[in-house]
């Protein structure tokens, strides 16, 4: 069954389906401050912004793994900042 654009339009832009929406609001970046938002306040460079997102997130999410991400973006902009 072919839905037709403005079925689409409706169903996506509907308030009540992206509440539900684990991408649009998943669990671990919605309690408080939305991370995007915080991220975006602090006008944050690309791998300041990775550092935050997974550092707030790794306890609800992928664990450790989400700190080894950000010990690697962290390590990064050390070695960018340090080779200025």
């Amino acid at each position: 069954m072919k839905l037709q654009l403005n079925e689409l339009k409706t169903i996506f832009h509907n308030k009540d389906y992206f509440k539900m929406s684990r991408v649009k609001n998943p669990k671990h970046y919605t309690e408080g401050i939305e991370t995007w938002d915080y991220i975006y306040s602090k006008d944050m460079t690309f791998f300041e912004g990775n550092i935050i997102k997974y550092v707030s997130r790794w306890r609800k999410k992928n664990g450790i793994e989400d700190l080894k991400k950000a010990k690697q973006y962290l390590d990064k902009l050390i070695h960018l900042e340090e080779t200025k």
